[in-house]
């Protein structure tokens, strides 16, 4: 061999093996995109222990010294659904007016509403003071800078949202830094009430989580705001059952940092357009930690055996379930139904207070996965509305045990007729599941979903059945008996 050749092919080796070494040591992806290329650098802390000089009386001083340095913080808090609890206003197809969404304004199928319940509520609000509706959202020093950039270990808040009693402000305004997921969980993670009860991809394991817990957060480590980046205190990422229409510009998508060809074998890239990444990558909910599904007000008051898991007097009967399977539905981002306080409703069937917009014949729907929670909660019986309960505030039902006068002081604090009977129907609420994302060694595999005992239902779906049979969304030919040829496979 020609010593010419002989030296260009050891020189191509040494290129061949340095670019090896060097991808293997980033650790970073070598295809047609680099998803670290869209992570966050983040800045490095400053340290505010000998910035920040107390005492402080009060959470509201707190901020006005935290606006010396950064004079725009509470305005722009103030502009975010953090603050307002509420979204802008939108217009939809049942209504002659627009309506806002939000936990200021809205009704769920967990602690069902906040309005009259601000005493134990506001704990997660970004703000201090929160008692009624004569809150003053224009209010800058209202704005709680520590809920968000306190060390979770040194500040929580109480009654209204103000500070506990327990908490030294002045060590917690010195230990403030980048939110982190001990900042974030103290709302998210115990959502409705309790770890998991809200989300089953949320939940207190995410804390300090394995990889087989979470990928990203366990392997890789990841904050919050990694996915969710944040410009002028604006987070993104908008929560299904709070929002009716989502911009993709505010949501956060897998996309954002996973782009171009994902896979190696193409029969898994043709999926991308029909199955959302989270069908396949989310496999199961609730992984460690078990997650509430069924909630039953009616059986609350009662002088029973209490249990975390399975009853307390002031909320009623509970059934939570760990590892589960997700509901499958069709998605595009947005909600087509959310239901709003005093729309009417048949008790003879279960009410689905948010429903997922999409279809099989809707482009831009993919197959998504949710976490579904049923409850039993109170309604009118002869205008047919749900009737939110006072709860927490004064002569609410935690004090009372009365549904009646709970229900009466309820629907006057969200300005609802009310008849005076009451009684309780079933209802469902559909949370998307998007967390907890597993390494790629547990995702899907084809039998997961096309065999015999698959867990998607596919004429649930709209599918006459298998896909891998019939074909894709185009369903035309399905009456014939054959399947239908060219339409992709998902």
């Amino acid at each position: 061999m020609p010593r010419k050749l002989i030296w260009l092919l050891s020189l191509l080796t040494l290129i061949l093996l340095a670019g090896c070494s060097a991808a293997a040591s980033s650790g970073k992806a070598t295809g047609d995109s680099d998803p670290w290329a869209f992570v966050p650098t983040h800045d490095t802390h400053t340290d505010h222990a000998n910035i920040i000089q107390g005492p402080f009386d009060s959470g509201p001083e707190v901020t006005q010294k935290c606006l010396e340095c950064h004079p725009d913080a509470a305005e722009q808090v103030m502009h975010t659904t953090h603050w307002t609890w509420e979204g802008d206003p939108v217009t939809v197809p049942w209504r002659d007016e627009p309506v806002t969404i939000g936990k200021k304004t809205q009704i769920n199928n967990f602690c069902i509403s906040a309005q009259g319940n601000e005493k134990k509520c506001t704990t997660c609000h970004t703000g201090y003071g929160w008692a009624d509706d004569t809150y003053d959202f224009s209010n800058e020093s209202g704005v709680d800078c520590l809920a968000c950039h306190a060390d979770a270990a040194l500040y929580n808040k109480g009654e209204y949202g103000l500070p506990a009693e327990t908490v030294d402000l002045t060590a917690a305004a010195q230990s403030v830094r980048a939110p982190t997921r001990e900042e974030c969980g103290k709302c998210h993670f115990d959502g409705g009430g309790g770890n998991g009860v809200k989300h089953g991809d949320l939940d207190e394991s995410l804390y300090f989580p394995s990889e087989n817990i979470d990928v990203h957060m366990g392997r890789l480590n990841f904050l919050c705001t990694d996915c969710h980046q944040t410009e002028d205190h604006e987070i993104k990422g908008k929560l299904l059952g709070d929002n009716i229409t989502i911009s993709p510009a505010d949501q956060v998508s897998c996309q954002d940092c996973h782009q171009g060809t994902i896979h190696d074998d193409e029969r898994i890239n043709q999926h991308t357009d029909t199955v959302a990444c989270q069908t396949c990558h989310v496999p199961a909910m609730a992984l460690k930690d078990p997650t509430k599904t069924y909630w039953d007000w009616s059986t609350a008051g009662q002088d029973l055996p209490e249990d975390h898991y399975t009853y307390l007097k002031i909320k009623g009967s509970f059934e939570y379930e760990k590892d589960i399977l997700p509901t499958y539905e069709w998605f595009n981002g947005n909600i087509a139904y959310r239901y709003l306080l005093g729309d009417t409703f048949d008790p003879s069937q279960p009410l689905n207070m948010v429903v997922p917009e999409g279809s099989i014949d809707d482009p831009s729907a993919k197959i998504f996965p949710f976490k579904l929670h049923v409850a039993n909660q109170p309604y009118d019986t002869v205008n047919d509305i749900l009737i939110p309960p006072r709860t927490a505030g004064e002569g609410g039902f935690w004090t009372t045990f009365d549904w009646p006068s709970a229900l009466e002081l309820g629907a006057q604090d969200v300005g609802l007729d009310y008849s005076g009977q009451y009684g309780f129907t079933e209802t469902t609420m559909a949370y998307p599941t998007t967390h907890m994302v597993q390494p790629k060694e547990n995702a899907l595999q084809c039998n997961d979903c096309h065999s015999p005992d698959g867990r998607l239902d596919w004429q649930a779906l709209g599918y006459p059945g298998d896909p891998m049979k019939w074909g894709g969304r185009d369903t035309s030919s399905a009456d014939s008996g054959q399947p239908v040829a060219g339409a992709s496979q998902p």
